[in-house]
């Protein structure tokens, strides 16, 4: 059975299709808020077709933009009404007991993430999310209940904010240094950026983990998203790095109400 997922972000969004646990593609597209009902799908149906993978049999989503998502429940209800679907909202289940002041005011894509990292890597566990408006984290405690978590700034965000907030600054290519003292304007930068958001990934899981108060070595930390490698690669508290969590998270949601 092909399963296909679909993860919508503010800026991106990322289709997967599924044959049982097996990732067969995904692709990422950017999240156009005047894309109607029709133009999603024949963007999915364009990607599935591309690479030869049959008949969709069933859908699962999540969307944190409202105005996109009308569009595709309409999608999924003109092209998809004979199939089984998900989408991840009030009255999905999901089996993640979420211990928040509002539990309605998570977002969808939160409560997949900690599904995934529940069931796939288990609690106590925490996601670092890098996707192209914020930097999430998400904490699942040893019993798999969604705690919370904290949310700042992706880096394109900031980059692009200083690039034009910045009289004498300008947009720069994120990589590393030759060292994290600059030795001019675009090494500043991207110092700045590098180690800068590496030590927040850093900073605020080192901080959870001692509000958890359990032992470090206990807890998965897994990174996900559109995140820069350049930025993991000096992150001391990441220990799993897996870029499709969210669409795993889709396809137990899917499970877990078909």
């Amino acid at each position: 059975m092909s399963l296909l997922t679909l993860d919508v972000g503010n800026s991106r969004s990322v289709i997967g299709v599924f044959e049982g646990e097996k990732l067969l593609e995904h692709w990422t597209v950017s999240s156009d808020p005047a894309r109607t009902a029709d133009e999603w799908y024949l963007l999915a149906l364009g990607f599935v077709r591309s690479a030869e993978l049959g008949v969709v049999d069933a859908v699962a989503m999540c969307c944190t933009v409202p105005s996109i998502q009308l569009e595709l429940r309409a999608m999924l209800e003109r092209y998809f009404s004979g199939v089984p679907v998900s989408v991840v909202g009030p009255g999905v289940k999901t089996g993640v007991a979420i211990h928040t002041d509002n539990p309605r005011e998570v977002g969808a894509d939160r409560i997949v993430n900690a599904l995934a990292a529940a069931e796939l890597y288990g609690g106590p566990a925490i996601v670092v999310d890098m996707n192209g408006t914020a930097t999430i984290f998400d904490v699942v405690d040893e019993r798999n209940r969604y705690l919370g978590g904290a949310i700042a700034p992706a880096v394109e965000l900031s980059l692009d904010a200083l690039a034009r907030r910045g009289a004498q600054l300008r947009a720069v290519e994120l990589a590393e240094p030759r060292d994290v003292i600059g030795k001019n304007t675009v090494e500043a930068v991207q110092a700045g950026a590098v180690f800068g958001f590496a030590g927040l990934v850093d900073g605020i899981v080192h901080r959870a983990i001692a509000s958890l108060g359990v032992a470090t070595e206990d807890v998965a930390v897994i990174a996900t998203g559109s995140y820069a490698d350049v930025i993991l690669d000096h992150c001391s508290t990441v220990t799993a790095r897996d870029p499709w969590l969210t669409l795993s998270g889709l396809r137990l949601v899917h499970e877990k109400n078909h």
